[in-house]
This record gives structure tokens, C-alpha cells and sequence, in this order.
């Protein structure tokens, strides 16, 4: 191993602060061995073993000084080496712990959207008021969310008037498209429901093309027609068909995806806030446009006086409240992982998740539930969720510039 010193004179300006304007040294130089252990120049210690110094037979300007750098041969490379080395080891590691905490929320995202269809629909089988369901669900979110800024676990919010205007038109949207969702969970099978649902990217397509005038690419437009036909077929050959629950459910996806679509012209990109937020403020509102909602299209179905005469009819209220407050729960919280996952992903990457965890749902829904399901049935749910994918896929094809 050996190592050089390299003495040179600098001159003014074109060698200052070391910003890599060398200047040339019209001047022959000479080595000269040397044994120094260190050496410091303005801050600057360099370690050195035995090595020699190169001098100008010159001097250099009495203003200008003499500056030693290190030039490591190429045997001593491998200690270079080890920084790097562990540098790749430190960010596998956290790529490694990145992943595992993705693929846990991934669970934990789709486990809660499980349990909530499962007790939302048992709610609704014995208690068919969906405005109601929805507000108490809604109820439950604002709750958490209050003890989340109390209790200091997110910081509050801060938005100006453009902000809340903006908001307030995405939780319109929210709102309409929850409980529209619910209305059609009261009237058809979950799965049913959830195949209906696959045309979500149908109605983005739709509705960027109709107000923004945004041209799908032809792999988008393939991508449709798979989700099309699945979703055709699969109504065609639904035994819990319903038009009210088919409907809803149709609007939903328009209700929705109007939201999403917007969202992305409305929202005020500077001051923005983070997803927590932004989804605790959408939940609140929508709370306070449920409640006098659920009031005017139901009444008053969830006062003490109402629940002891239905239970005077056969209605277990204690098995009711307690499968309304999980769903309430795992409505609120599989919502929050969506949007806590959608910050540290791509948009296309959560929109791929999304439509496993409606597979997900869908057959868990039908091994709980047994739900009779038809071949030719399972085909056009299998068709539809199939175009969905292929669709998240297509969205990443970048179209050619003309």
C-alpha cells in the first residue's frame, strides 16, 4: 500500500476554496520522499504513510500557499470501499423494514374492509335503515378522530377558506358515495355489490373524458372492456339481483369517482395536507351532513324508545349496538390505512391493492355468508376484477408524445 502527496501552488482567482479551478503550474517539478504521519491544511487532516512530495522548482506567488492532497495508488481501493459497502447494507436494511411494514398494513388494510362488509351487512339484514348506519359509522370516525387531536397522535390541521371549499365538495362526495353503498349492502349480497363496484374505472374514464377532456390511451380503453362484460355478465346471472341495490351501487361508483376525479383539479396544492388529515376533516363533515340526512329520509331510528320496541319484536339491541360499533370501527380505521398506505405509495400502486382487496372481500364475503354463486357468475366477477387489474396496469403505459 502507498500513498502520494501532491504539493501545488495555487493561484489566485482560479484556485479558491477548492472549487475545482485548478490552474496550470508552468513549472517543472521534482519528487521528494518524505515521513510525515499527518497533515492539516485549513481544517483539512490527511493521515500519510512514507511518501514523497512533488515541488515546484518555482515559487508560487507570495499570496498563494501550498496545499497537500493525497492521491491513493490503486492497491489501497478496497479500504475505500467498505463505506459504500456498509452503506448498501443500511439501506437494504431499511428497504427490508420498509417492505415489511407495507406488507403489513397491506394486511391489516384488507382484514378491516373483511370484518366491516360482514358486520355492516349483518347490521343491515335486521336493521334496514342505511342513512342511519352510515351517520353512526360516521359518528364512530368523528370520535376517533377527536381523540386522535386531543390526545396529540397527529398534529391539528391548519387550512384557509380555499382549502375548506375544496374539501367540503370531495366530502359531498364521500358522503353520497358511502351511503350509497350502504343502501345497495341492504338490498344485494356483498359480493355482488363489490363486482358492481369494479366499474369504478369505467366512470374515471368517463368522466375525465366528459369534463377534462382527457383522452384515455387504447390500452386504458381495452382495459374496460373486460370490466364491462365481467360486470354484465355477472348481474345477468346474480340470484340476489335487485334493481335499488344494482342502482346504488352504480351510483356510488359515479359518486365517487366524480370526487376523485375533481379532487385532482380542486385541491389547493400549496400548504397542502397530508392524507391523515385530509381524510379526519372529510370524515367530520361528512358526520354533520348524515346526521339531519338520516333525520329527514328515516327519522329518529336510533333513540332508546325506538330500539326497546324493536325489541319487544324479537330485536337483540345489545348484538346490534355491538355490531354497529365494530363496524363503525373497521369502517373508520380499514379507511384511514387506505390513505396512511396511498402516502407512502404510487397512486397506481395503491390502486393495484385496491382491486386484490376486492377479490379479497368477495370471496370472504361468500364463504361467510354462502352465498350461492354460479359458475357462469364466478366468470363475469372473475372478468370484471381481471379488467380492473389489467386496467391499474395500463395506467402506467406513458402515452408517446406526438
Amino acid at each position: 500500500m502507498s500513498f502520494y502527496t501532491l504539493a501545488i501552488s495555487t493561484c489566485n482567482p482560479l484556485f479558491q476554496t477548492f472549487n475545482n479551478r485548478f490552474c496550470p503550474i508552468k513549472t517543472y517539478h521534482s519528487l521528494q520522499p518524505c515521513n510525515k504521519s499527518s497533515y492539516n491544511n485549513g481544517g483539512l487532516s490527511f493521515s500519510s504513510n512514507p511518501c514523497f512530495n512533488i515541488s515546484s522548482n518555482k515559487s508560487a506567488n507570495k499570496r498563494s500557499s501550498s496545499c497537500d492532497f493525497k492521491l491513493r495508488s490503486s492497491s489501497s481501493s478496497s479500504a475505500a470501499a467498505d463505506v459504500p459497502e456498509s452503506i448498501n447494507g443500511t439501506t437494504d436494511a431499511n428497504e427490508r423494514v420498509r417492505i415489511l411494514q407495507l406488507g403489513s398494513m397491506f394486511a391489516i388494510w384488507y382484514l378491516l374492509n373483511i370484518y366491516f362488509n360482514i358486520f355492516n351487512k349483518q347490521v343491515l339484514k335486521v336493521y334496514p335503515f342505511p342513512a342511519t348506519v352510515t351517520a353512526f359509522q360516521s359518528g364512530c370516525g368523528t370520535l376517533l378522530i377527536i381523540l386522535m387531536w386531543a390526545l396529540n397522535l397527529h398534529p391539528l390541521p391548519k387550512i384557509n377558506t380555499s382549502q375548506f371549499r375544496a374539501i367540503f365538495l370531495l366530502a359531498i362526495g364521500h358522503t353520497a358515495g358511502n351511503l350509497l353503498t350502504n343502501i345497495s349492502l341492504g338490498k344485494v349480497a356483498v359480493s355482488f355489490t363489490h363486482t358492481i363496484k369494479a366499474m369504478e374505472p369505467f366512470f374515471t374514464v368517463l368522466l375525465s373524458l366528459l369534463f377534462f377532456a382527457e383522452r384515455p390511451t387504447l390500452w386504458v380503453v381495452s382495459s374496460l372492456v373486460p370490466i364491462v362484460a365481467g360486470v354484465a355478465l355477472a348481474s345477468f346471472f346474480e340470484v340476489s339481483f335487485n334493481w335499488i341495490g344494482f342502482g346504488s351501487a352504480m351510483a356510488s361508483n359515479m359518486t365517487n369517482q366524480t370526487r376523485n376525479v375533481f379532487s385532482k383539479k380542486i385541491m389547493v396544492k400549496k400548504e397542502r395536507l397530508d392524507n391523515i388529515n385530509l381524510f379526519s376533516i372529510i370524515t367530520v363533515i361528512s358526520f354533520l351532513l348524515l346526521a339531519p340526512t338520516a333525520v329527514i329520509l328515516e327519522g329518529v331510528k336510533f333513540s332508546p324508545s325506538y330500539l326497546q320496541s324493536a325489541a319487544s319484536q324479537g330485536l337483540d339491541v345489545k348484538e346490534l349496538c355491538v355490531r354497529a360499533l365494530f363496524s363503525g370501527f373497521c369502517f373508520h380505521t380499514y379507511q384511514q390505512v387506505s390513505y396512511m398506505i396511498l402516502q407512502m405509495v404510487s397512486p397506481v400502486t395503491h390502486a393495484v391493492g385496491n382491486s386484490v382487496k376486492r377479490v379479497v372481500v368477495i370471496v370472504s364475503s361468500v364463504i361467510f355468508f354462502k352465498t350461492p354463486v354460479s359458475p357462469i357468475n364466478s366468470l363475469g366477477t372473475a372478468l370484471a376484477l381481471a379488467g380492473v387489474f389489467l386496467y391499474s396496469r395500463a395506467k402506467r403505459i406513458k402515452p408517446k408524445d406526438a
